[in-house]
């Protein structure tokens, strides 16, 4: 009996490697380079910090406008379609940028260039990253069982990715934008090549009306609304989001300002959290198989509470940076926990639709961070995230408290 499952549990492996993990593997290292790489660029380019900050501004504001068109295109036309013709979108756009930063390395053109780039790489990301996500989500449902391994394998990649990227496209970027453009095109390339072996989503009848761009986030609404497992966890990460978003717009002020250290040690302190979840979301895989989604959920829930409250009052820089490696560890066991509740959870048919209305409420306090971070004094940064940290600790325990018998998670 053993002798038969292990060979076709071997073939089901493989068969994810080269339709779902190398896809994404490709995706996510473009993701990583555009994200992190591109105002470095626009930096290296202009000199301008002003012109830098509102190049993250475009990269990000069109994304989160985009959700409300992903999800619905998704479901509607499939994840490996969207999929394929988002990366090799980014490919072109990223090829004439190259070509353009060639031809015009400095200058007013150099300027209008990488500030367009900024904005198309936000919005075909933000495409990409839905169909990829969708794709998955199917993975999973198609594991059974297995679907928290193949949600932590896909977690394991974009936290490698994270942690690679930025370094990555710094180095490059040492031997000239193009250079660096260049090596994102062929990632995005390869991506979008790789796309084709990614096994269809189901989609939405053709029949469906299209309805207006928004109404995808109000059917994803609506099918969060349906479910309250998924909505308890959505609202509990909301909140926790707002304690990380605080420690990641603050962090620069926290360990620049407070404990004297310079703007490399600010990108430690994130490298250091990528690799601690890469730790964790490992653990969590056999602590899934062993425990179940809830006695995991709450561990992760716990921990990260404490890590936040200790990082709020970290004395030195070291602890500081020790904590938030924890809460970020924690906080990728609690994403191992969301993505697998919501790969079984959500129809197949409005995945698309509700995992663009769900991850645009987890960024929603993203922004509400930043405002906070710029009407904080610096000396009492420390006693907001403190009480950011004690509502994260009421959000997560209501949530978990709602979800202790929920079906969903005892599975």
């Amino acid at each position: 009996m053993s002798a038969a499952v292990t060979p076709r549990h071997a073939r089901h492996t493989a068969g994810l490697m080269s339709s779902i993990y190398l896809p994404r593997t490709a995706d996510a290292l473009a993701f990583a380079m555009s994200t992190y790489g591109i105002p470095l660029l626009v930096l290296a380019t202009t000199g301008s910090a002003v012109l830098t900050g509102a190049a993250f501004a475009l990269e990000w504001i069109p994304r989160l406008a985009a959700f409300g068109w992903a999800g619905p295109i998704v479901d509607r036309r499939g994840a490996s379609v969207v999929f394929h013709l988002a990366s090799l979108g980014r490919a072109l756009a990223l090829a004439a940028g190259a070509v353009l930063l060639y031809l015009y390395p400095s200058g007013a053109a150099a300027s209008v260039t990488v500030m367009v780039l900024a904005a198309a790489t936000g919005v075909l990301t933000e495409f990409s990253y839905i169909a990829v996500e969708t794709a998955g989500a199917a993975a999973g449902r198609r594991a059974g069982p297995r679907a928290h391994r193949v949600q932590a394998a896909l977690l394991g990649i974009d936290q490698t990715a994270t942690l690679a990227g930025p370094a990555l496209a710094g180095v490059l970027l040492l031997a000239g934008p193009p250079s660096m453009l260049a090596v994102v095109t062929v990632l995005s390339l390869l991506a979008a090549l790789l796309a084709l072996r990614t096994p269809p989503s189901p989609v939405a009848p053709a029949r469906a009306p299209k309805g207006r761009p928004g109404a995808g986030l109000v059917t994803g609404w609506r099918t969060i609304r349906a479910l309250p497992a998924l909505g308890w966890l959505v609202a509990g990460l909301t909140l926790s989001n707002l304690s990380i978003g605080l420690l990641q717009a603050a962090g620069p002020v926290i360990v620049v300002q407070h404990f004297g250290q310079s703007t490399t040690a600010v990108g430690l302190v994130w490298s250091a959290a990528a690799a601690a979840t890469l730790v964790a979301v490992t653990v969590c895989r056999f602590a899934l198989d062993r425990l179940g989604l809830w006695p995991v959920g709450v561990a992760c829930s716990v921990i990260a509470s404490l890590a936040c409250l200790a990082a709020a009052l970290a004395p030195d820089y070291l602890s500081y940076l020790v904590m938030v490696a924890v809460l970020m560890a924690a906080d990728g066991g609690l994403a191992v926990v969301l993505r697998t509740l919501r790969s079984r959870l959500i129809p197949p048919e409005a995945f698309g639709s509700t995992l663009s209305a769900t991850i645009l409420i987890l960024l929603l306090p993203f922004p509400l961070a930043g405002v906070l971070t710029a009407l904080t004094p610096p000396d009492a940064l420390g006693h907001v995230i403190t009480a950011c940290a004690a509502l994260q600790t009421l959000g997560l325990f209501c949530a978990f408290a709602r979800l202790r018998t929920d079906p969903a998670l005892r599975a």
